[in-house]
């Protein structure tokens, strides 16, 4: 097979089923192995990394010394291993030396820290979406290719069997000409309630956390795991659910990304301590048709068939891409059955980070490049920051894909970027 050719299929996912089958993972060489964030999602990745006997964990770091003991405690359980533990990641880079760092603190640190994991020599499998704003991806994705390091994003879709064969379907035609996507997560929800600020937990470094992003009293609804819907620190539901169904999207077509976009964002219901939108809808431009993307944080119901997913509108049918509901296509033409196909997912999570775990380690090993390689996850990433961009901008931005600039509009191109918070320098 051709390198070209092979790096495409391998870029799409395409081969991955037959990797387990390629290359007995049990003869892999261990590779020296960090965690940098030990809570709940980094734990998953890692105990993936633990069962394929891909790793020695050599160190942990967590500016949250509950998460550190804990995750201490948990990867000895699981095969004896003692990490080294740390609160400051320069400092494990140094002294450590990982030749693989997993990355998943919250999205405001990942592009420092996955920039200094690849400048030390490590390769990084870091944790979507890859960034706050679109020019840390792009500084991301230079840093990769200039120490020739692989890099793979979490978007564990990519090698999820329901998502591949729907790919696989959509790509054959049989939904027809897709004019169309409505990619959508809908959960319920309320007004909420305000917490109030208090004192950091003493384990807790809380100036360290904040890190570049701006500074802001402690709250209980910020960390753990609530850092999502700040936009200080992400962007809200777009940010997070929205960048595995923009990868989707993106999958699917051969364009790179949208031509104008369009966003309206506001908090209709929630009057909690949060400050992300709970109402969203973004209008993207292709050169061959039109996504849309929605959301709200409220009125769960029963009328809607599923809550989550793309709608892709064809021709010859409409096809929902789901998740835990897998993939069901639904024919224009009423005398032809519903076709419809199982989802096979891991753990009490329900995730394919085994299957994504198999594929980085398989890229290293092969040097080439992984499925949800850093580029990949990049124009992903941009999907949704550019929905939230237009949003803060309240007009549509038109995108230039190849350039990766906003046109005719230099305000709007100040928030590719944001300043950081000494003593933090912005990546370039």
């Amino acid at each position: 097979m051709q390198r070209r050719k092979f790096l495409k299929l391998s870029s799409t996912g395409l081969l991955v089923p037959m990797l387990p089958g390629i290359i007995p993972l049990t003869q892999y060489a261990k590779y020296k192995t960090a965690l940098i964030g030990c809570g709940w999602w980094g734990m998953n990745i890692l105990r993936e990394a633990i069962a394929v006997g891909s790793s020695k964990v050599v160190a942990i770091c967590d500016v949250d010394g509950r998460h550190l003991k804990a995750a201490g405690a948990e990867i000895n359980k699981l095969n004896g291993d003692q990490p080294k533990t740390y609160k400051d990641y320069r400092e494990l880079l140094k002294k450590e030396k990982p030749e693989i760092v997993i990355v998943a603190t919250p999205d405001h640190w990942h592009p420092l820290i996955c920039i200094a994991a690849i400048e030390s020599g490590a390769h990084v499998y870091v944790e979507k979406p890859i960034g706050h704003t679109i020019n840390e991806g792009k500084a991301m994705v230079k840093a990769a290719r200039t120490a020739n390091r692989v890099v793979q994003v979490g978007t564990h879709r990519r090698v999820s069997p329901h998502n591949m064969s729907a790919m696989e379907f959509l790509r054959s035609g049989k939904a027809g000409k897709i004019g169309m996507v409505r990619a959508f997560v809908h959960y319920g929800g309320g007004p909420g309630e305000k917490i109030p600020d208090s004192e950091a937990p003493a384990e807790l470094d809380w100036d360290f956390w904040c890190g570049p992003a701006p500074y802001r009293p402690y709250n209980s609804a910020i960390h753990p795991r609530g850092f999502r819907q700040f936009m200080d620190y992400a962007n809200g539901q777009l940010g997070d659910w929205g960048i595995h169904w923009m990868d989707q999207i993106l999958w699917w077509t051969e364009e790179k990304g949208p031509r104008k976009i369009f966003s309206t964002a506001s908090r209709q219901i929630r009057k909690d301590t949060t400050d992300a939108p709970d109402t969203q809808v973004v209008n993207y431009e292709f050169e061959s048709f039109q996504a849309v993307w929605e959301h709200r944080l409220y009125a769960a119901n029963e009328a809607e068939k599923t809550n989550v997913g793309c709608y892709f509108y064809g021709t010859e049918g409409t096809f929902h891409l789901g998740w835990l509901d897998g993939w069901t296509f639904y024919p224009s033409n009423k005398n032809k059955a519903v076709i419809h196909e199982e989802p096979k997912l891991h753990t009490v999570d329900n995730h394919n980070v085994k299957e994504l775990w198999a594929d980085f380690i398989a890229a290293i090993e092969n040097k080439r490049l992984p499925v949800c390689d850093i580029e990949i996850g990049h124009r992903s990433t941009n999907m949704s920051l550019l929905g939230i961009l237009s949003a803060k901008a309240g007009r549509s931005i038109q995108w230039n894909v190849d350039t990766e600039q906003i046109l005719n509009d230099p305000e709007a191109a100040k928030l590719l970027q944001r300043p950081y918070r000494g003593p933090w320098a912005y990546p370039v």
